[in-house]
């Protein structure tokens, strides 16, 4: 079963994959029973099943997990694909905003927002993890929560207010809720009884 695949990840991202030491890439290979080989030059990054691996379909997860830390996450999110429930999406800003690098820092700065609030309550709100690096916008979520995710990021891209993207996902959410039969509030502070 000679499976391999390939992938490019930035040159800048090769260190995060490899890891202090090659700790991250000895985690990767020991936990899918793979091999990695990593060309720090190119960023070319060889994926390939140990002889003892008979599941084809760990090669793709391997492959999501190096191209989420290609595209800005940490190794610890990167991992979170192994959840079979979960996938990555790449939006490049050059389809949304053009070429232009100055187009393409104002968009990603309006995702970020100050000290990083936007993308936190981005991430609050879809249950998805936000990645902005170089010309791209990566997000790593459930199947359910990416399609919602990614129409966030493109109102954002598109020019929304912010306040009405968080009002879309808010009633998104409330929505989501009542189809899953769940309830959603807010639980009581207990107070602590007097001494």
């Amino acid at each position: 079963m000679e499976q391999k695949t390939f992938i490019r990840i930035p040159r800048d991202r090769v260190g995060v994959l490899i890891g202090p030491g090659g700790k991250t890439k000895q985690r990767l290979e020991a936990t899918f029973t793979v091999g990695l080989t990593v060309d720090s030059e190119t960023g070319n990054v060889e994926i390939a099943p140990q002889p003892q691996q008979t599941d084809v379909s760990v090669i793709l997860t391997v492959r999501n997990i190096v191209q989420a830390i290609g595209r800005g996450f940490s190794p610890r999110r990167a991992l979170t694909l192994i959840n079979e429930d979960a996938d990555i999406m790449v939006l490049d800003l050059e389809d949304y905003v053009g070429a232009s690098r100055s187009n393409q820092e104002r968009v990603k700065g309006r995702i970020i927002g100050r000290e990083g609030k936007s993308r936190s309550l981005l991430e609050g709100l879809t249950e998805c993890h936000v990645s902005v690096y170089g010309g791209t916008v990566a997000l790593i979520g459930s199947y359910e929560m990416l399609p919602i995710a990614r129409e966030a990021v493109e109102m954002l891209l598109n020019g929304a207010f912010h306040k009405t993207v968080w009002n879309h996902l808010y009633a998104v959410r409330r929505k989501l809720k009542k189809d899953r039969g769940e309830l959603w509030y807010e639980p009581k502070r207990q107070r602590r009884p007097e001494p």
